[in-house]
């Protein structure tokens, strides 16, 4: 039998898609090794198998240790991991990319690159997220406003809802506890989402630093994507949480996120969503179903020749590699 650092990495038509996999897995207080090609947690109630390559982030609470095997077959899955502590969710390491292909990641930094694409695509997300306005004409600072007053009137429509008294969005970064259980119920929701987001953007291989709306910070397209769910998902769950009970706010709201993600199936909406925004208007080809390793060249003229090859002579010898 082969040992653990014997074996070879799973590949592509191996590892499940991004859009099929589970939302998340919380665990905490408990020891994270590698068997096979699983992962194992165990705890003073005994060992729990958990197939690797059916997770998209993995949420270790306080009280986890994880080896070194066990991160190599997170990493080798393309499974995020987010570190939590008790004042939220941070995305602190990531798995490589399930897309053998860097049409996406070129795709998005075509868009990015031009002023005009970079706001056709703000304007997109903006309208994902509102569909009852058109924001065709909007300017980026219309944009910004109107966002800002749709999400403060959401605020305070779920708080009227569940009949919680809301004073404002209030958050001290690094201290959970300083908010009222409606805003930490809010914290814990948003960054769940930024931890979906960044596990997809991840897997897709695309940039996160390429952001639409956000910009400026290593995670601004990761950003732009969980906020695309905010005011549908994150914001009722998370008053939903609150109105129920002040106690154990950001565990209950974090389980509450973890199955309605899992219900409607975010992830594939997700990876979706992300291919609809960047992909060329009308691309047939989706450069995320091709498991192949297809390494080219680039040529002059926008032209890609067949790489391992050597072009330094009269004719083109077989490659040496």
């Amino acid at each position: 039998m082969a040992t653990i650092g014997q074996r070879g990495l799973s590949s592509p038509r191996e590892l499940t898609r991004m859009g099929d996999r589970l939302s998340f897995v919380y665990l905490e207080r408990c020891t994270l090794h590698r068997e096979d090609n699983a992962i194992t947690a165990e705890d003073a109630e005994g060992i729990t198998h958990i197939p690797s390559a059916t997770i998209g982030t993995l949420l270790l609470g306080p009280g986890t240790r994880v080896t070194h095997q066990a991160m190599t077959v997170l990493g080798d899955s393309g499974a995020g991991v987010v570190w939590v502590g008790e004042h939220g969710v941070r995305f602190y390491s990531g798995g490589r990319s399930l897309n053998r292909s860097s049409a996406l990641v070129e795709a998005q930094a075509i868009k990015w690159a031009n002023r005009r694409t970079r706001l056709e695509v703000a304007r997109e997300m903006y309208q994902m997220r509102f569909p009852g306005e058109d924001p065709a004409g909007f300017t980026r600072h219309e944009l910004l406003g109107r966002e800002g007053r749709r999400v403060k009137e959401c605020y305070r429509r779920e708080a009227a809802r569940v009949g919680i008294p809301w004073n404002g969005r209030m958050y001290l970064p690094g201290d959970f506890s300083s908010g009222d259980p409606a805003n930490q119920a809010v914290t814990a929701a948003a960054q769940c989402m930024y931890g979906i987001a960044q596990t997809t953007v991840a897997a897709l291989g695309c940039a996160p630093g390429l952001g639409f709306i956000h910009s400026g910070h290593e995670l601004a397209f990761v950003l732009d994507i969980a906020d695309l769910y905010k005011t549908e998902i994150a914001l009722p769950i998370a008053f939903d949480v609150a109105a129920q009970s002040p106690e154990d706010v950001g565990a209950r709201t974090r389980r509450a996120i973890r199955d309605q993600v899992n219900k409607i199936g975010l992830l594939k909406r997700c990876v979706e969503d992300v291919k609809r925004l960047i992909l060329p208007d009308g691309a047939k080809d989706d450069p995320t179903g091709d498991d192949a390793d297809n390494v080219m060249l680039q040529s002059d003229h926008g032209a890609e020749v067949e790489s391992g090859r050597n072009y330094g002579g009269d004719h083109v010898d077989e490659a040496v590699w």
